[in-house]
């Protein structure tokens, strides 16, 4: 390790608690919740990034106090009853044995939430000011209302206590109740909770004196809060700095983890949870300027990926304590490798966003490219060594076809990786051609330094066909070619180009150009944004409600934004039916979805997105000489167990990521670990 480096292993110490480094991750909200408790999965889950060598986990993002505050629905926590404790004591119990420290995040939604889940209640909040985001209208909470919520949040506080954690913060961030409170945007009363800012202060100090009555003088206590709302109605730095030093004054708090902005809104969500899109620790100022403020160790997170700048937040004395909370999705053993010198081996946050957008759609958080988080207890983050090594030959460079080169690899195997382009990655090497998601190319070159690390044989511009395949005396042989770009199956389909065309070849399309999604991901948008920036006059047209309609919530708004910034049209609700030539220019023919009526666009181009089909030529030629006639038994897949034939003369055959079927880079990786685990 590097001087700086070594600052991220200091230890640090909280009111008698000592935490061995300084790599944390923040409270977030993964969708692991079941019936409002931390079970199984949820705990595996954090005792991963312990074995991996963090020095505090947090979980439980928006752990509900009161049962008017729902939290089930979103498969989150609820701490409104003393249910929930055996399960903390578990969960401690399990983090503990691997030296890390366990906190949890309590709050109350207020009205960033609805009332029509779980139990119906009416959504409480300082003034009856709707939420953008929830679309919630609440009640203004009156003196009894304040006087419950201020008992729960004790109560959770005794919870947390007596289940063992080391810990707990209270979310005065991403606009709950407490922020709501503090914030002008929200907070209209005239009474002792209203109008100057210490009044408006008056119910978090309510709260915090409540919990560490409760919870005792010993019990770590801290909150989250922004460090700028960065709306012209919200809290302003230097309010929030002075709400920091009033808490900290009062001995309400043993730490203050700073974010920036807030999450009022789609946009501001977006900015809030910072993706590929943002520079590198984009608010990491606004966690300094606090820091300069008050006598208590202070947090970050946002956007910190790698440990490089990360050590220089500690070390230059911006932070006590560093967050790298998607960074330790992406790879929860960090700190370990850290301290083994093996920094080349740690898989590196992309800011994909693709953990955060899927829990706002319902699903769980996983991984762009690490398909064991969020599944520890079937998939490993360690491979094991195979009892016996095999030949394995494994066609296609991409995403799926690196990572079983890899799993295959760590269990031992001889690998052989025949790749047709003189580069690996596939088809993320052209999704990193969009502008602002270059970063997706981290993705592959992890990869690729990991297979050829392992002695992996990778052999690049060549097409391998059957013969070349057999020739290596396979034991098994997985198929990874990928998609090839479908142009769609409408009259005049030869007239259009695709999305993955423009991208791959650079196309610089002049005049006006068309550009149907009919996927809702990310590539049509990403590449109507990179023709508008060369000149092009875009209209991006969908059959869905809107672009990018597939896209998550810290993705979709920056294409919004970018596309309307470019001047492009955004067209929903249409069908793309036929394409034709007229003289020198095209005619578009298109239906609405909802009237059923037809219009025409007379353009320069039409550009189409319709997603990929499998390119399955060298599976064809090999299948019917296959020992399982490239069969993947699903039931054994599922179950995570062996796949059949293992003792059989012969090759065994299988296909995965796109070469299957169409779908994402995550799918791709999870079909090669899930499979070449148990080879």
């Amino acid at each position: 390790m590097s001087g700086a480096t070594d600052a991220l292993f200091r230890p640090l110490t909280l009111r008698g608690l000592t935490i061995r480094n300084r790599l944390m991750s923040t409270s977030h909200a993964p969708g692991y919740g079941r019936d409002g408790k931390p079970q199984e999965r949820y705990q595996l889950y954090h005792a991963e990034k312990a074995k991996g060598g963090i020095g505090l986990t947090m979980f439980g993002g928006s752990s509900s106090v009161s049962l008017d505050s729902p939290a089930a629905p979103w498969n989150q926590i609820s701490v409104a009853d003393d249910s929930v404790i055996p399960y903390f004591q578990q969960f401690a119990d399990r983090v503990h044995q691997h030296g890390a420290a366990l906190m949890i995040q309590l709050t109350h939604m207020g009205r960033r939430t609805r009332w029509d889940t779980e139990h119906w209640l009416p959504t409480l909040s300082a003034s009856p000011r709707r939420e953008p985001a929830s679309r919630s209208i609440p009640r203004e909470m009156n003196q009894d209302d304040i006087d419950r919520v201020v008992a729960d949040f004790a109560q959770a506080a005794r919870r947390a206590r007596e289940g063992g954690l080391d810990g707990c913060e209270i979310s005065a961030a991403h606009g709950h109740l407490v922020d709501q409170f503090w914030s002008p945007s929200v907070n209209h009363r005239t009474d002792g909770y209203g109008g100057t800012l210490l009044n408006r202060m008056r119910f978090g100090f309510e709260v915090l004196a409540a919990m560490r009555k409760a919870a005792g003088a010993d019990f770590v206590i801290g909150m989250r809060m922004s460090g700028d709302e960065l709306f012209d109605e919200g809290l302003s730095g230097e309010e929030c700095v002075a709400i920091a030093a009033a808490h900290v004054e009062r001995g309400l708090v043993d730490f203050v983890n700073v974010m920036g902005g807030q999450a009022r809104d789609h946009l501001a969500h977006a900015v809030s949870l910072p993706n590929m899109a943002f520079p590198v620790a984009p608010f990491l100022y606004l966690a300094s300027a606090i820091r300069r403020e008050v006598e208590v160790p202070v947090f970050h997170a946002q956007r910190i990926t790698d440990f490089a700048t990360a050590a220089r937040a500690v070390a230059e004395g911006h932070v006590d304590m560093v967050a790298m909370t998607r960074a330790h999705i992406a790879d929860p053993h960090i700190g370990r490798k850290l301290l083994e010198g093996r920094a080349d081996d740690i898989r590196q946050c992309v800011g994909a966003g693709y953990c955060i957008d899927r829990i706002y759609t319902g699903a769980d958080a996983l991984c762009i490219q690490n398909a064991a988080t969020g599944r520890e207890a079937t998939m490993p983050h360690v491979i094991a060594k195979a009892d016996k090594p095999l030949r394995v030959v494994v066609v296609g460079g991409g995403p799926a076809g690196l990572e079983a080169a890899r799993v295959c690899a760590e269990r031992g195997h001889v690998v052989t990786l025949f790749e047709r382009e003189t580069t690996l990655g596939g088809q993320i090497n052209i999704a990193a051609r969009a502008g602002w998601r270059e970063a997706l190319s981290g993705i592959p070159r992890w990869l690729a330094a990991q297979v050829r690390k392992l002695g992996v044989d990778v052999r690049l511009g060549v097409a391998a066909d059957a013969a070349m395949v057999l020739a290596a005396q396979p034991d098994i042989v997985i198929v990874a070619t990928g998609g090839t770009p479908n142009p769609g199956f409408i009259d005049g389909a030869d007239l259009v180009v695709t999305t993955t065309e423009v991208l791959r070849q650079n196309m610089d399309l002049t005049g006006s150009v068309l550009l149907y999604d009919g996927m809702g991901q990310h590539n049509a948008s990403s590449c109507a944004e990179v023709l508008a920036t060369r000149g092009a006059l875009v209209e991006l047209a969908t059959p869905d409600r809107m672009a990018a309609e597939e896209v998550g919530t810290t993705n979709q708004p920056v294409h919004l934004r970018n596309l309307y910034r470019l001047g492009a049209i955004v067209t929903p609700n249409l069908d793309l039916l036929s394409v034709r030539r007229e003289d020198n220019r095209l005619i578009a023919v298109l239906r609405n979805t909802m009237d059923l009526a037809e219009e025409e666009r007379v353009i320069d181009h039409v550009v189409v997105d319709f997603g990929t089909l499998p390119e399955d030529a060298v599976f064809t030629e090999l299948r019917d000489r296959s020992v399982n006639r490239g069969q993947t038994d699903a039931a054994a897949l599922i179950a995570g167990t062996p796949q059949p034939g293992a003792d059989a003369p012969g090759y065994r055959l299988y296909r995965i990521g796109d070469a299957a079927a169409g779908r994402n880079i995550h799918a791709a990786i999870y079909d090669a670990l899930r499979l070449c685990k148990d080879f």
